[in-house]
């Protein structure tokens, strides 16, 4: 017995996220080496980040900033730092040539006017629920530029449309931290080794279940839900489905993702055009979702086939197991038909 546990101490922890880009890097578009570093950036922004969780409360860089972002919501401190620590390390990094940011108004420029790739980022999704040690996290996405290298880039860099990203993916800061990404080629997670500095391949070809038992929303927001999803919800109450909601995307979209369960953020009346941003919330997580086997909509649209028209724009999001959301939509198909069918009879009334 003591020597089988010597033995399982001393087995490998595996395949780092570096050796497993540099082993996948054939698989990537234009492969040259610049998406690499790109994602190795990325993965070195999010240690530091984690850095700084672990010690947030130690160091008074919780709660909230003073100030209010773009969006009209209060910055926590960590949110401030997470942006910073973004832009300088894919500045550094030398292989994006503009950012476009949650936490900014307008393009940022990194000055590598020569770089292939423009990176869209929430640097802290979830921020508020770091006084209360709560799992939050980062999401990215890639595209590769269409204006002329050597050049500023431009807002059309950024508004390709979400099948048009060559990578998207999110870093989780919770029991453990865990970075997981697409290049269109699947779904890999790997989760961060804090005494080595590395993160590891834990989570390889990650598939979601094709059906859940779970659902994820605001519940206290239920009675101004559009009709469809007030019907979804309580037929899956019926079901005996189990409500998960943490208030943090990237761990609800996380726990459906590898459990099975959706997650539900519709239009409210006050937020009617949907709340979550299209460029660095909808299209990076439909793509993920997409390449497990899982589905994202509006509740009309594929989220990928939604043009953008400006940084940020908004959106509604069902994301999740693919049966979960197709029964979801049939509701909306439902409820569009039942209204034309209103219509059609109001109009020979007439």
């Amino acid at each position: 017995m003591h020597l089988e546990t010597n033995n399982q101490l001393a087995l490998p922890v595996g395949v780092t996220l570096d050796r497993y880009i540099m082993q996948k890097q054939s698989a990537f578009p234009f492969a040259t080496g610049e998406l690499s570093q790109l994602l190795r950036d990325i993965a070195l922004a999010g240690k530091i980040i984690n850095r700084e969780i672990n010690r947030a409360g130690l160091i008074d860089i919780s709660g909230v900033y003073g100030a209010n972002n773009v969006q009209g919501e209060a910055q926590q401190k960590l949110d401030v730092i997470a942006n910073i620590r973004f832009i300088r390390a894919l500045k550094n990094g030398g292989q994006a040539c503009a950012i476009i940011s949650e936490e900014e108004e307008d393009i940022i420029y990194t000055g590598n006017d020569n770089a292939k790739y423009v990176v869209a980022m929430d640097p802290l999704d979830g921020s508020s629920n770091i006084d209360v040690n709560v799992s939050i996290g980062t999401i990215f996405s890639i595209y590769r530029r269409v204006t002329p290298i050597g050049t500023k880039a431009k807002i059309e860099d950024f508004l390709q449309g979400g099948d048009k990203q060559v990578a998207a993916g999110y870093i989780i800061y919770g029991s453990s931290t865990m970075l997981v990404y697409t290049t269109g080629h699947g779904v890999s997670g790997f989760t961060y080794e804090p005494s080595l500095g590395e993160f590891f391949l834990s989570h390889p070809g990650i598939e979601s279940p094709t059906v859940g038992n779970m659902y994820s929303c605001n519940e206290g927001n239920l009675l101004h839900y559009p009709t469809p999803v007030k019907e979804y919800v309580e037929e899956a109450r019926r079901k005996n489905y189990t409500a998960r909601y943490i208030g943090s995307m990237v761990a609800d979209l996380h726990r459906n993702m590898i459990k099975g369960g959706i997650y539900l953020y519709p239009p409210l009346p006050k937020a009617p055009d949907g709340k979550l941003r299209m460029l660095y919330e909808c299209y990076p997580l439909a793509f993920i979702i997409e390449q497990a086997g899982g589905k994202a909509s509006d509740g009309k649209r594929r989220i990928m086939d939604i043009p953008a028209s400006f940084i940020h724009q908004r959106s509604p999001l069902y994301i999740g197991s693919s049966s979960m959301v197709d029964e979801l939509l049939e509701k909306f198909d439902t409820s569009t038909a039942e209204v034309l069918d209103t219509a059609k009879d109001v109009s020979s009334l007439a």
